[in-house]
């Protein structure tokens, strides 16, 4: 894949910052062994149906899309969603909380905004629930560099089932979602029509830049951002951890690996300081990004030639007659009815 580029300003509103909150979205075990996983916060009860009510729905609600991690070369791609009341998504989130796209709120701010969400008897956690799908770099390069005999599965189509398997989420949960809002990947008209055959009852909206005209995506945008910052800090932190027991060091400031975007100079130095020759990274590390590829193809690392398994798919048919211009030996039960005569006997 072809490496996303930032300028200087956004690459350090994409560094997570010192202290970062981990939100309960961190599954740390599988987080560490390079898993995908999907996390729900539990659903306010306020947004469930009543059970003294005659009405068989909750509350109306508005579901935001958005992720965070698309173009890095380390760490997961976090897809999250942000639900609550219709009637509650401007002036809770944009009014009271000031939220935005992610990117351009600063790491401290994300990091705030999330405590306060996770945090019970606010506001924002009485009345909103949420959800992330954290897809991992492994598994995003193992279905990248998936061989040519089988299907593509590009980052579009990883993303488009994520985020299908969340909404389904949320409405097997027993939200009333009446809404959703999502921001795009490609051309929204097609993005939307493929949601819109998976969810035909509910008003879908793909566009562009959906995570600054919509609250709920731009709130859906800062649990993406902040799950993936923490899950990077994870990351980092296990790797100097074995790093140290390996080596015997107590002691002794490393450096980052910043956002982890092939722009970052820090990403980059840090690859090239820890990588394997034949190996190249851990879970951390997205193999199909071409940043990870050329570095391992010509920077040092071992050329691996795999030995052509004999009983392969490409056989051909013509492979198991026998050439009868070339003399063979032939065995007891070949020669039992004789040879083959050619034109030239009669």
């Amino acid at each position: 894949m072809e490496d996303s580029q930032m300028d200087e300003g956004n690459v350090a509103l994409e560094t997570p910052a010192d202290g970062v909150f981990v939100p309960p979205s961190i599954h740390k075990p599988a987080t560490l062994a390079g898993e995908t996983y999907t996390h729900f916060s539990p659903v306010p009860p306020s947004l469930l149906p009543q059970t003294s009510s005659s009405e068989k729905a909750g509350v109306p609600c508005v579901l935001g899309v958005d992720e965070a991690g698309r173009g890095p070369v380390l760490g997961p791609m976090v897809y999250g969603v942000f639900y609550l009341p219709l009637d509650q998504s401007d002036p809770l989130l944009k009014q009271t909380h000031h939220f935005d796209d992610s990117k351009v709120l600063t790491p401290a701010v994300r990091s705030d905004l999330m405590q306060l969400l996770c945090t019970p008897n606010t506001d924002l956690h009485t009345s909103c629930g949420w959800a992330v799908s954290s897809l991992s770099a492994r598994d995003i390069g193992a279905n990248m560099l998936r061989p040519t005999t089988s299907a593509a599965y590009n980052l579009n189509a990883q993303a488009l089932d994520a985020t299908i398997e969340l909404i389904r989420g949320v409405l097997e949960r027993g939200v009333n979602v009446r809404e959703i809002y999502v921001d795009t990947v490609g051309p929204p008209a097609t993005y939307q029509q493929k949601l819109a055959r998976v969810f035909p009852t509910t008003k879908i909206t793909v566009a562009k830049k959906a995570d600054s005209l919509y609250p709920c995506v731009s709130a859906a945008s800062v649990c993406a951002k902040v799950t993936r910052d923490a899950a990077l800090e994870v990351l980092y932190e296990a790797r100097v951890g074995a790093e140290r027991a390996e080596s015997g060091e107590k002691g002794g400031e490393q450096e980052s690996w910043g956002s982890g975007y092939p722009s970052d100079a820090r990403c980059v130095n840090w690859l090239k300081r820890n990588m394997h020759p034949v190996f190249g990274w851990g879970p951390e590390c997205r193999f199909s990004w071409g940043t990870a590829k050329d570095m391992l193809e010509t920077k040092g690392g071992v050329k691996v030639e795999w030995p052509v398994d004999e009983d392969d798919e490409n056989s051909r048919l013509t492979d198991f007659f026998v050439d009868g211009s070339k003399e063979k030996d032939a065995d007891e039960l070949g020669t039992w009815f004789g040879t083959p005569a050619g034109l030239e006997a009669f």
